[in-house]
């Protein structure tokens, strides 16, 4: 479908353009870029409200700097939509997110304007820093590096760490812009969250800051520098009119702000003075993450992605199937906690920043002393829940595989050296789609059955995620010594009638779901139902196929395994996850420990680098789709292939 440009929009392809505009003509290209956000989203999907919330923002920006040259870094990168489009990209901009097509963040690989990679939040301020100091190395006094960070952003502890050492390098040439829209994907929480709304506020403060900038304009005959002189004042009358002493001039960054964000002409007159002002800085600027789409400005968690939409109605399109659907693991999870949590009094939820993405706002709704959202804060999250697994609490801390990267250390020294039963729910796990590598949950196989103290657990179905968190909560694991890890992927299950009674699992203990005689397959989570699949074709031509479906990657069910080779020199694992150290790695050691030779073939994630696209394309590619499978089966028994994918 073709996307009309506006006039203006339709001559600009790179910065550049844009710069050769009046300053009177950047209203029209706002208003422009926003309606083609709006009408390549409905249209293609994507990330949305984020980005129409720094149009003005972002063409201000690319307006006053001269990027590439100046250093642009967007923090996570869902608000680089109208940043992407004026970089080089609005003609292919279709192809967003899509497989074969350009990545939904930035990425340096992909333009020479995107100055850093980013997909996890909270690494603007560190990476614009670390540029600042390079350019300082390389005596370039001139050049800029603008951090573009979410108020969500700022309560991981990374960007605090950026903060604090960014104000220690006087003469860094880094501006900080804060992008504050008291959202992150669902509303923001914690302490830091209120002092940006005392800021934001304050009576007393912004009536004298309307007062300062009045007599300002009454003051422009005597020319910029009368600006700078009231905008010294303006800064030390902030301490005393506020509640608080200020957190950012208390770290040596000079604080500038609040400034509304949607004003293009207050934007690019404050971006051009800060130009000119050295060492370390920030820019504090309100917006309506949505802004300019009616429906994303009410109810922003749920436009921050929502897929396929109407424009004009605002109606989301849904998916019409015939058949009875399945549930998402993740709201499988959200109902089993809550089920669970009813009948167990020590049962308490953990999520940062992601109550909806998890489905754990549904026990936030039932229970709300019970389950909690700590903001961008995974390493908080994994030693918050080992504080509460030390006081007899029963922990379901659910993190996105990819963001649980970010807390490996916690799990090790905060709970597993401490023999703590925290129970870890990775969501995510395996191909996350179209948000590409920076989300991939390709690594919590391998990095989780290293540590000791750790049980590794995938769940087939929905049903048997039901009976793994039932187990998880139980008195063998709770009074044990063990955390606990359950990972399942991103979207749908296979079982609409999902809601089994439940039952017990064993630690440890895997399950024979289809005997054979020719080859074996072991499969480690819901990839098994792709195994299901595969199977079917290859009995149809003649090879007997039996099917293990191992449920825990530590312990391994030793038992199974010398079953398995005992009776098969022909074996295939299969994993949602990287190979090194996976799944299959750990059958390969299995089998060498015990002396057993077989002809075995590892499927899962190749070592390198997947782009994005829907999972059932990565499976392909990767060759581990039901296709997939069928050819690995196929060459380990040398028969040539009848059956056509």
């Amino acid at each position: 479908m073709l996307i009309k440009q506006g006039p203006l929009l339709n001559n600009i392809q790179y910065p550049e353009d844009l710069r050769k505009l009046k300053p009177e003509q950047l209203h029209e290209v706002a208003e422009e870029l926003r309606q083609y956000i709006i009408d390549m989203v409905s249209v293609h999907g994507g990330h949305f409200g984020a980005s129409l919330g720094v149009v003005e923002l972002t063409v201000a920006l690319h307006y006053v700097f001269n990027t590439p040259d100046d250093q642009l870094i967007w923090d996570v990168g869902h608000q680089a939509y109208g940043h992407k489009i004026l970089t080089g990209r609005k003609d292919n901009f279709y192809s967003n997110r899509i497989y074969g097509g350009i990545s939904g963040f930035p990425k340096r690989k992909e333009s020479e304007y995107d100055a850093f990679g980013v997909g996890h939040s909270s690494t603007s301020i560190s990476a614009a820093l670390g540029m600042a100091m390079g350019s300082m190395h390389n005596n370039e006094p001139n050049r800029q590096h603008i951090a573009v960070i979410g108020d969500g952003a700022l309560t991981a502890g990374l960007a605090f760490e950026g903060m604090n050492h960014a104000g220690s390098i006087k003469d860094a040439n880094i501006l900080i812009i804060l992008n504050d829209n008291c959202m992150a994907i669902d509303p923001n929480v914690g302490a830091l969250k209120e002092y940006l709304t005392d800021i934001t506020t304050s009576p007393t403060y912004n009536k004298v800051k309307d007062d300062i900038w009045n007599l300002l304009g009454k003051m422009s005959r005597f020319g910029k520098s009368a600006r700078d002189i009231v905008g010294k004042v303006e800064n030390a009358m902030k301490g005393a009119l506020l509640s608080q002493s200020n957190f950012f001039e208390a770290l040596n960054l000079r604080y500038f702000g609040p400034i509304d964000g949607h004003d293009i002409d207050h934007l690019t007159e404050v971006l051009k003075d800060l130009k000119d002002i050295p060492g370390p800085k920030i820019l504090h600027c309100l917006t309506v993450k949505g802004k300019g789409y009616g429906p994303a400005e009410v109810d922003q968690t749920k436009w921050h992605a929502p897929g396929l939409f109407d424009k004009v109605t605002g109606e989301i399109q849904k998916k019409v199937n015939d058949k009875p659907v399945a549930p998402k693991f993740q709201d499988v999870f959200g109902h089993t906690i809550v089920e669970l949590a009813e009948k167990n009094k020590n049962i308490v939820g953990i999520t940062p920043a992601m109550p909806s993405g998890s489905s754990l706002n549904i026990m936030m709704k039932a229970m709300p002393d019970r389950a909690f959202d700590v903001g961008i804060a995974e390493q908080h999250a994994v030693t918050l829940s080992a504080g509460m697994a030390t006081r007899g609490l029963a922990v379901y801390c659910n993190i996105y595989s990819t963001f649980m990267q970010r807390a490996y250390d916690q799990v090790i020294h905060d709970v597993c050296l401490q023999e703590l039963p925290v129970i870890f729910c990775l969501d995510r796990a395996g191909f996350a789609g179209a948000d590409g590598p920076t989300h991939h949950g390709a690594y919590d196989i391998a990095y989780m059955r290293c540590i000791p103290n750790m049980i590794v657990a995938s769940p087939i179905n929905e049903e048997e995620l039901r009976n793994m968190m039932f187990l998880a909560q139980s008195d063998e694991v709770q009074t044990g010594k063990q955390a606990f890890t359950i990972r399942y992927p991103r979207g749908e299950g296979v079982m609409p009638d999902w809601r089994k009674p439940f039952s017990k699992i064993t630690i440890g203990k895997g399950q024979k779901l289809k005997d054979g005689e020719d080859l074996a397959i072991l499969s480690f989570g819901p990839i098994g139902n792709q195994a299901t699949l595969a199977i079917k074709d290859l009995e149809k031509e003649g090879i007997s196929t039996a099917h293990y479906d191992m449920r825990f990657a530590k312990p391994l069910d030793e038992q199974m395994l010398h079953e398995v080779f005992r009776k098969f020199d022909k074996i295939i694992t299969l994993e949602d996850g990287c190979l090194q150290g996976g799944i299959g790695s750990a059958v390969l050691e299995f089998m060498v420990d015990h002396g057993y030779t077989a002809q075995l073939k590892r499927l899962g994630m190749p070592d390198r680098l997947v782009e994005h696209g829907e999972q059932y394309q990565l499976y392909a590619e990767c060759g581990y789709d039901a296709a997939g499978i069928f050819k690995t089966a196929k060459s380990l028994t040398k028969k040539e292939l009848t059956v056509k994918y």
